[in-house]
């Protein structure tokens, strides 16, 4: 697990990195971020419409930028219904 977790910290500096901070994503770091590393996770992954409305229900305090922990709220979601747990 650990290094599951190193992984999910590591790739979401590198897409936050990408145009600035490395602490949060902006809407486009999180679109590339969705479509290359998520696509057969999130539905709709290629429509900008499905993932501007998904940013913004992660998004808590309403800044246009995802911090780690609002971005984690979609890895624990992602990974329950992978794993067959409920809602």
């Amino acid at each position: 697990m650990e290094s599951a977790i190193g992984v999910l910290v590591s790739q979401f500096k590198v897409y936050a990195g990408s145009d600035g901070s490395s602490d949060t994503l902006s809407r486009d770091e999180f679109h590339r971020l969705v479509t290359s590393a998520l696509p057969n996770f999130v539905t709709n992954a290629a429509d900008p419409a499905a993932i501007d409305q998904l940013m913004s229900s992660l998004d808590k305090n309403s800044d246009g930028e995802l911090n780690f922990l609002e971005f984690w709220q979609l890895i624990g979601h992602l990974a329950s219904k992978h794993g067959g747990f409920s809602q």
